[in-house]
């Protein structure tokens, strides 16, 4: 059970206060503010039992507030792109901020859960951060509960429980958008990094970054991390798919993740310092985005974070699942709960 201490973590700009929680076990050390649910801070050891923060973000609450590229944040009600920024429950459609061109991202830049000060319990080793969202807010549709239950395993992983209720049918399908560096958050890119993932097909997209509404075969192509890949192998390679995105930035489909149940679905190693974080989740795709639009501006410490220096893996249902045949579903009601968790898990060799 981990021990949990709250610090202040500074004032908002309406004069609220946030607060830091931090979270020690097995041997890990999670520091998450109550403002945005952001995780702000990941301390592992490597393989000589060194720690380091592994996690890209702020030293106080006022870089939240902005935070353009949403370092450690959790994204909700609806993660990743909605193309045309709308989408059709029944015969109701629903019509999202248009943020992202021509589509949405993120559910609402300045309005997002990421951007709203939750309600936080302590319980047993858990921290629970809870907030409401009444009917039509950001176009969504439902009254909705929301939750998301921080803890540590006994095997070095911060677990996150997402739980939603809501009472008319509603689009839900959050994450989380932590930056992971493995070398530590001041150590420069990630390009080094190697990452194996637990997926035979990826969704193609369109300008914009909205699926085409395949599932294609990563063999043979730059997509395939079935065996450990350095990301910065091919990332800049004279490849159509990762030209439109500026590099990796595409949902990976699980091999297996229509079966609902938590498994090892990614692994990432970083072989300088040893760092391995394993990903499980009971998600069905994970998008894996190597960081190539992060806004260069100065992080935690004053270390000045530029392209590609943080990577992230964000367990979700596909990108625009909600407009695309044969996608998962992503819509819950009074009957059925949003209730998902994912795991990220820290060792070293």
């Amino acid at each position: 059970m981990a021990t949990i201490t709250r610090s202040s973590f500074g004032k908002l700009k309406d004069g609220r206060e946030a607060s830091l929680y931090t979270l020690e076990a097995a041997g890990l050390k999670v520091c998450i503010s109550d403002f945005g649910a952001v995780i702000v801070s990941i301390f592992a050891p490597d393989a000589s039992g060194n720690a380091k923060d592994v996690l890209l973000g702020f030293d106080s609450v006022s870089g939240y507030e902005v935070n353009k590229s949403f370092f450690g944040a959790t994204i909700g009600p609806n993660a990743n792109r909605i193309g045309g920024a709308s989408f059709m429950i029944g015969d109701k459609k629903y019509q999202l901020a248009v943020n992202d061109g021509k589509n949405n991202l993120h559910s609402d830049a300045d309005l997002g859960f990421h951007k709203r000060l939750w309600n936080a319990e302590e319980k047993d080793g858990e921290l629970k951060l809870s907030l409401p969202m009444k009917d039509g807010e950001m176009g969504f549709p439902g009254n909705m509960e929301v939750s998301v239950t921080f803890s540590i395993t006994d095997d070095a992983g911060l677990k996150i429980h997402y739980y939603v209720t809501t009472d008319r049918p509603s689009l839900i399908n959050m994450t989380n958008h932590a930056y992971f560096n493995l070398g530590g958050q001041d150590s420069g890119k990630i390009l080094d990094h190697e990452l194996k993932l637990s997926a035979s097909k990826y969704t193609p997209v369109v300008e914009g970054a909205i699926p085409t509404g395949e599932l294609a075969d990563v063999a043979g192509t730059v997509f395939d991390f079935t065996d450990f890949r350095r990301v910065g192998d091919n990332i800049d390679d004279d490849v159509e798919q990762l030209k439109l995105v500026k590099g990796y930035d595409h949902n990976w489909v699980i091999d297996g993740g229509e079966d609902g149940k938590l498994k090892n679905i990614a692994t990432l190693r970083d072989p300088k310092s040893g760092r391995y974080m394993d990903v499980l989740t009971d998600q069905p795709g994970v998008q894996f985005y190597a960081g190539n639009c992060i806004t260069p501006e100065d992080g935690k410490g004053g270390f000045h974070y530029d392209v590609r220096y943080g990577l992230c893996l964000e367990t979700q249902v596909y990108p625009d699942s909600i407009n695309q045949a044969g996608f998962p579903d992503c819509v819950y009601d009074a009957d059925k709960p949003y209730d998902t968790v994912t795991i990220y898990r820290f060792y070293a060799k």
